[in-house]
């Protein structure tokens, strides 16, 4: 497998760019602190709630102390390859965010009460407390739903080019488990239980495996070698993938007895009636400058009988319209994680075309787009739970 560096990139950018570059980035990782810690302080400890100067002195030094660690333990953790420090700092993201989005909803609410007569400091005061209990509860319960195995979503999805002898057919599908940072092997386990009791014809992962190396997530995506499905188990990288070992990845993949559809298709037979299931690598894969990865779905359905119905893996949502110009009878994606934290989602809806669920794209292509298994960096769910996504496949045809 050959990888490039970033160092090598970095070594071809004349020195002055790379010093505006690094500054640039300074410049929006400080303002991306100071409005996530700034907030929260000026809210819970400042406005109009007059409380002890003790009690500020105590905010500003948690407040502080905390934005101060955010980015020192996200570059220990996800720079330099601490599984500990990315912990601390994934948690740190994952509070920071909620208490940023709630203390500019009560900060918001606190202005409203303002103009209709609640007088301070009470009014700040009681928007404070409501602000750290409601954060609080938040929490707790993203980070249950992040950690749970998740709930099973079933869905029925008509293909009118569907043979009838494949109608019925069951695709379980899981995604963006990234095992990654705080280890997940029992939980794994657990996810191929259910998958297991779930009666899979064709069973999909739609990328985003893992966080690191196989050497290191080895144990944790090894319980995956048990999933079972009649007739394929079936694999495509996520972005995520190409952070790191893509290659290594699908070879790993292939060796527990999943097909790795590194843009190339297999087929499914019952009786006489044949489905087409393609993957392609994700849509980063060619800027990853991993040699022979990019996606590329005339590849990928090279030697396919163009009468067959396709369904195709294909990690991004945003895939859709290369599956749309090759007449794709239907996609499925993950990435989105269903925006994992709210109100992320809306931010995603920016640059994917769908978040979850089913959708129509063009007269015959398909969506289905899955918040997601697992979870990325901040260990909380909140308002976007997970899903083991279960599509039972039904022909139209007389």
């Amino acid at each position: 497998m050959a990888q490039t560096r970033p160092t090598e990139v970095d070594d071809l950018t004349p020195a002055p760019h790379r010093l505006r570059r690094r500054l640039f980035v300074t410049s929006i990782v400080v303002l991306v602190v100071v409005l996530l810690f700034g907030v929260p302080l000026w809210t819970v400890f400042f406005a109009g709630s007059e409380w002890p100067t003790t009690l500020r002195i105590a905010g500003c030094v948690l407040v502080g102390g905390a934005a101060v660690a955010l980015p020192v333990a996200m570059a220990a953790g996800h720079a330099r390859g601490s599984d500990r420090a990315a912990r601390i700092g994934d948690t740190l993201l994952g509070t920071a965010w909620v208490l940023f989005v709630w203390s500019a909803l009560g900060a918001l609410l606190g202005s409203i009460l303002g103009l209709v007569g609640f007088e301070d400091p009470l009014r700040s005061r009681a928007i404070a407390v409501a602000v750290v209990i409601v954060v609080a509860g938040l929490l707790m319960w993203g980070h249950y739903e992040a950690m749970r195995v998740p709930r099973v979503l079933e869905k029925e999805v008509r293909i009118p080019r569907l043979g009838r002898g494949l109608d019925g057919l069951r695709v379980v599908m899981i995604t963006d488990t990234h095992y990654g940072p705080i280890d997940r092997a029992a939980w794994s386990a657990k996810i191929v239980e259910k998958v297991n009791e779930l009666d899979a014809d064709i069973a999909c992962h739609i990328g985003d495996l893992a966080d690191g190396s196989v050497a290191r997530r080895r144990h944790q995506v090894e319980p995956l070698r048990d999933v079972r499905a009649r007739h394929a188990k079936v694999y495509v990288t996520g972005n995520h993938e190409y952070f790191g070992e893509a290659q290594a990845w699908l070879e790993h993949m292939e060796s527990i007895g999943w097909t790795a559809l590194h843009n190339k298709h297999i087929e499914v037979y019952r009786g006489s009636d044949r489905l087409v299931i393609a993957g392609v690598d994700d849509r980063t894969a060619a800027g990853s400058r991993t040699e022979g990865h990019g996606a590329d779905l005339d590849r990928a359905l090279d030697g396919a009988d163009p009468e067959l119905p396709v369904f195709l893996l294909a990690h991004q949502p945003k895939q859709i319209d290369e599956a749309v110009r090759r007449g794709v009878d239907l996609q499925v994606s993950g990435h989105t994680h269903g925006g994992q934290i709210w109100p992320f989602e809306y931010l995603v809806r920016l640059d994917q075309p769908t978040v979850r669920g089913l959708s129509m794209h063009g007269t015959r292509t398909q969506l289905y787009t899955s918040r997601g298994t697992g979870y990325w960096g901040p260990p909380f769910r909140v308002f976007a739970p997970s899903e083991i996504t279960v599509l039972t496949l039904r022909s139209t045809a007389d």
